[in-house]
C-alpha cells in the first residue's frame, strides 16, 4: 500500500575519504599530544618549587622506607618508625652541618685574601682584552668611530634584585619546611598510599602497575643508596689527595668536590672548581691545576664506569644520550635541583614506558 504525493528524502550520499582528511584524523591525536606535553612542561616551571620539593620528599622516603621496615619487623609501629627515622636522619645532617659551619667561617674570614687574588687575575684579563679591542678596532673602517655607544640600565635594579631574592627565599623555605612533613608522611601512610595508587587503575591492569611500582620502589632506592655510598668514598679520596698536596681547607673542598663528581659527564670538570678557588692562593704555576683536574677526573671516571655499575647494577640502565639530554633539559629548567633529580626521573619514565605497550618503543630507546 502506497501513499500518493508522499516522497521519501533521499538518503544523504556517504561520506568520501579524501587524503586532506585522512591526514586530518592522523595529525589530531599527535597535536593534542604535544599540546598536552607543552601544558605539562609549562606547569613543571610553573609550579618548580612545589614539584622540586616533592620528587625529592619522594626519592628520601624510598631511602629511608627499608629502615623503618626493618623497626616494623621488631613490633615497632610504623608511624613511630618514621618519626624516629626520621629524626635521627634530620640530626645526622644537623651534625655534619654543625662540623661543617666552624670551616665556612674560617674560610669566610680569609676570603679576602683570596677576593686580592682574584681581583687581581680579573684586572689582568681585562687589560688583555682592551688590548685585543684596541687593535681589532684599530682595523675596522673609521666610519663607526664618531658613533656614540647608548648604554641601557635597569631603572629598577633594588627592586628587581629584591624580588628575586624574595622568590629564592620562598622556594628555600617551601622545600626545608614542608620537605620532613611529606617524607613522613610518606612513610607512615606508605601502604595506604600504595592501595590508593593501585586501585586508581582498572582491574586488569592493577598487577602490571603493581610491577611497575616495585621495580620504581627499587630502582629510586638503589639509585639513591648507590649515590650516598659512592658520595662517601668520593669525598675521602678527595679529602685525603688534599691533605697530601697540602690543600687549604681539605675537607670543605673534598665535600664540595665528592658531591659535584656525582653529576653525570658534567661532574667531571664542576669537581675542579672548589680547589682551583681554594687553591687559587698557593699556587702560582699552572702544574698543580693540571694534577688537581687529571686526578679529579680519573675519579670520576672510576665513580660512573665502575663504583655506580658495580652498586646500582642495571636497575638504572640508561644509554648516554638520554643522560645528556635529560640533565641538560632538567639543569636547564630547575637549575642545581634539576642536575640533581634529572637522572631518577628520566630512569622512572623508562620503568614505566617498559610496561605501557605503546610507550616500549621510547623505553627501549633509552635503555640502549
Amino acid at each position: 500500500m502506497s501513499i500518493e504525493g508522499v516522497q521519501s528524502e533521499p538518503a544523504a550520499p556517504p561520506v568520501r575519504e579524501t587524503p586532506a582528511t585522512t591526514y586530518v584524523a592522523n595529525v589530531g591525536n599527535p597535536a593534542l599530544r604535544i599540546i598536552a606535553l607543552g601544558v605539562v612542561v609549562a606547569f613543571l616551571s610553573w609550579a618548580s618549587s612545589v614539584v622540586i620539593a616533592v620528587l625529592l620528599a619522594v626519592l628520601l622516603a624510598y631511602f629511608l622506607d627499608p629502615i623503618v621496615t626493618i623497626l616494623e619487623h621488631v613490633h615497632i609501629p610504623r608511624a613511630l618508625g618514621a618519626l624516629l627515622v626520621l629524626i635521627a636522619a634530620m640530626a645526622a645532617l644537623g651534625a655534619l652541618g654543625y662540623a661543617a659551619v666552624g670551616r665556612v667561617d674560617t674560610f669566610a674570614s680569609d676570603w679576602p685574601r683570596y677576593n686580592a687574588v682574584f681581583k687581581r687575575t680579573a684586572t689582568m684579563l681585562d687589560r688583555k682584552l682592551n688590548n685585543v679591542e684596541q687593535q681589532v678596532s684599530a682595523l675596522t673602517p673609521n666610519q663607526d668611530r664618531g658613533r656614540v655607544a647608548v648604554r641601557v640600565e635597569d631603572s629598577q635594579p633594588v627592586r628587581t634584585l629584591l624580588l628575586r631574592g624574595l622568590g629564592s627565599l620562598y622556594s628555600i623555605l617551601l622545600l626545608w619546611t614542608f620537605l620532613p612533613f611529606m617524607v613522613f608522611f610518606m612513610l607512615a601512610g606508605k601502604r595506604r598510599i600504595w592501595q590508593s595508587t593501585i586501585q586508581l587503575f582498572p582491574e586488569g591492569q592493577r598487577r602490571a602497575v603493581r610491577e611497575t611500582l616495585d621495580q620504581v620502589s627499587s630502582m629510586l632506592r638503589s639509585y639513591v643508596a648507590g649515590n650516598a655510598f659512592v658520595a662517601v668514598i668520593l669525598v675521602a679520596a678527595c679529602a685525603g689527595f688534599f691533605w697530601w698536596i697540602g690543600l687549604d681547607y681539605p675537607f670543605l673542598a673534598a665535600v664540595a668536590s665528592g658531591v659535584l663528581n656525582l653529576i653525570p659527564y658534567l661532574g667531571a670538570v664542576l669537581a675542579w672548581l672548589p680547589p682551583f678557588v681554594i687553591g687559587a692562593t698557593q699556587w702560582k704555576t699552572a702544574g698543580p691545576f693540571l694534577g688537581v683536574a687529571g686526578v679529579l677526573t680519573l675519579l670520576h671516571v672510576i665513580a660512573m664506569n665502575v663504583l655506580m655499575p658495580a652498586i646500582v647494577g642495571r636497575r638504572v640502565h640508561l644509554n648516554a644520550v638520554a643522560v645528556a639530554i635529560a640533565l641538560l633539559f632538567w639543569g636547564w629548567m630547575w637549575g642545581a635541583a634539576g642536575l640533581i633529580l634529572a637522572i631518577p626521573m628520566t630512569a622512572t619514565l623508562k620503568v614505566i614506558c617498559d610496561h605501557v605497550p605503546s610507550w616500549q618503543p621510547l623505553g627501549r630507546w633509552l635503555g640502549a
